[in-house]
């Protein structure tokens, strides 16, 4: 058994076989999820498990060298908003249909429970050298 880090086996192998510049998103309940990503659907109910705790699992195991949230973010979820700021300091926020639009490319969509809007976040993976 691995002593930390990820356990769900689905997602660790997925976050593993990424590589530079390849993206996931990880998004909240309600975020239209496209045809064409491998999904790792963590959603148990509502608000479980939540975007922070997940994002903060993902961010301790990847390098990223690009984050896009939607710009509704600062007004609708201001939480969620510094959040995302304070980690992800190369953060660029476009408007929300955008954001839908770039997810379909994804390598990876993560799904967890969180019940808030714009809850979401798409990372460009970079490389630890």
């Amino acid at each position: 058994m691995k002593r930390g880090g990820i356990v769900n086996a689905q997602l660790a192998g997925a976050l593993a076989r990424l590589g530079h510049t390849d993206t996931l998103v990880v998004c909240d309940a309600g975020l239209p999820i496209p045809h064409g990503p491998e999904v790792v659907d963590l959603a148990f109910r509502l608000g479980i498990p939540g975007f922070g705790p997940v994002l903060e699992g993902i961010l301790e195991e990847l390098v990223v060298e690009e984050a896009v949230a939607a710009r509704e973010v600062e007004g609708a979820n201001p939480d969620c908003h510094a959040l995302l700021a304070s980690r992800l300091p190369e953060l660029k926020l476009v408007p929300h249909w955008e954001l839908k639009l770039r997810a379909a490319d994804a390598r990876l969509v993560v799904r967890t429970g969180e019940a808030t809007p714009y809850s979401n976040v798409i990372l460009r993976c970079g490389v630890p050298f």
